[in-house]
């Protein structure tokens, strides 16, 4: 008489020896970013808005608008916009999120993430940490074309380090609200539609382009509460480079460091509940 060994069939999301609810929520959420970075990896057009983009944004800018807008108080005009075109490229490559999350709702692969034994929220979370590991690669790619162009600090490495992480926080917090709008998008197509209606205009009315002092009263009022511009203000003081914004009397332009903390975190705190809210309605049927 023999005996029949059954396996068990391992999904690749089980948490290795450790029975931790806070250990397998870590495996899991490790597993759901390496699956994103592996689609990622087979189609790599798909990071076009983080590779190719930064590029040609940063050459037509600091070339097209370089010799045509004077800075107020002196400085480049490449010295200037980097911080800008860095927002720019990063707050709409968020788009990203939003069509990935509703790719994946829309062709089935939450249904089937459904059936394992997983951390549901590890699905959120391993996808929005996928897109802030390309964004740090946005980032690089913006600070050596920059580099080349002729963008340099004027302050210690530390401080230049501490002007990429906020620009990436605040990065971060702003693919949770592309989180969201995926979620509840009717198709990726509407999803994808979200950046041009709405993460670029929010990146032109700011300081990122071009300085704000000649706008319109109206205009400069919105410009100066703009989340984006006092990220842009904030890394800019962070860098050394000039920031005109300094002489607004606005709260957020005099302390835009704190300002940017604040936008990040409240849109965190707004977002993340929201989009896991948006997720289980949508997954519990």
């Amino acid at each position: 008489m023999t005996a029949t060994a059954t396996a068990t069939p391992t999904t690749g999301l089980e948490p290795r020896r450790s029975s931790s609810a806070v250990t397998a929520a870590l495996w899991h959420t490790w597993a759901m970013t390496r699956r994103n970075l592996i689609h990622i990896s087979r189609a790599p057009m798909q990071l076009s808005d983080v590779t190719i983009q930064p590029l040609v944004f940063t050459l037509l800018f600091v070339y097209i608008f370089g010799s045509g807008i004077p800075i107020p108080g002196g400085g480049r005009y490449v010295d200037y916009v980097l911080a800008g075109v860095l927002a720019l490229n990063l707050v709409s490559s968020t788009t990203g999120t939003a069509v990935g999350l509703s790719t994946d709702l829309h062709e089935g692969m939450m249904d089937r993430f459904r059936t394992l034994p997983m951390w549901r929220s590890a699905i959120l979370v391993g996808r929005s940490l996928a897109d802030l590991l390309t964004a740090v690669l946005c980032a690089l790619i913006v600070a050596l074309t920059g580099l080349a162009l002729g963008w340099r600090p004027e302050t210690g490495v530390a401080s230049v380090i501490a002007g990429f992480l906020l620009m990436l926080l605040f990065s971060y917090a702003v693919s949770w609200i592309s989180a969201c709008l995926g979620l509840n998008a009717d198709n990726p197509e509407t999803a994808a539609s979200f950046g041009l209606i709405m993460l670029l205009p929010v990146t032109f009315v700011s300081n990122a382009i071009v300085p704000t002092a000649n706008m319109p009263g109206w205009l400069r009022a919105i410009t100066d509460w703009n989340p984006v511009s006092s990220v842009v203000a904030a890394t800019r003081t962070l860098w050394g480079n000039p920031n005109p914004s300094r002489t607004i009397g606005a709260w957020p332009m005099q302390h835009p460091i704190p300002a940017s903390l604040i936008w990040s975190i409240v849109i965190l705190v707004v977002a993340v509940p929201a989009a896991i809210v948006s997720f289980r309605r949508k997954t519990s049927h």
